[in-house]
C-alpha cells in the first residue's frame, strides 16, 4: 500500500475494511480455533480426517475459519482460501498425524501462510 496523509483517503480505506468486517461476520458460519501454543510453535493444525473419516476442514460448513492464537492474535481466512493453502501441504512432511491419541490427521501449516498477502 502506498503511504497518503489525506484524510478522505483514510477514510474510504477505514469504510472498506469496516465493510469487509461487518459482511464477514453478518450472518456467516465462522469456525474458531484457539491455539495458543501456535505463537510458540509458528503452527496451527488444520483437521481434515478423524478415525479414517472426513472432519474438520473437509466437512465444515463454515464461510470463516477464526483462529485465536491469544487475546492479541486473531486471524480470520475464508474457508475457500484455508482449502487451497492447505492442498500446498497435502502428502508432504506437513501433512501429520495429530489430535487425541494421534486418530487426526490434518495439516500443520505456518501461521505466516494466514497472513500473507
Amino acid at each position: 500500500m502506498i503511504y497518503n496523509n489525506d484524510f478522505k483517503y483514510d477514510l474510504q480505506l477505514g469504510i472498506k475494511g469496516e465493510s469487509l468486517v461487518a459482511k464477514m461476520l453478518s450472518n456467516k458460519k465462522i469456525e474458531v480455533k484457539t491455539d495458543l501454543k501456535a505463537n510458540e510453535t509458528g503452527n496451527v493444525f488444520i483437521e481434515y480426517e478423524s478415525r479414517n473419516k472426513p472432519s474438520g476442514l473437509s466437512t465444515t460448513e463454515a464461510e470463516w475459519f477464526c483462529f485465536v492464537l491469544s487475546n492479541e492474535n486473531i486471524i480470520f481466512v475464508e474457508t475457500k482460501r484455508l482449502k487451497e493453502i492447505c492442498r500446498i501441504f497435502f502428502k508432504t512432511r506437513r501433512d501429520v498425524l495429530g489430535g487425541d491419541k494421534n486418530t487426526s490427521k490434518g495439516i500443520l501449516l505456518p501461521i505466516n501462510y494466514l497472513v500473507k498477502l
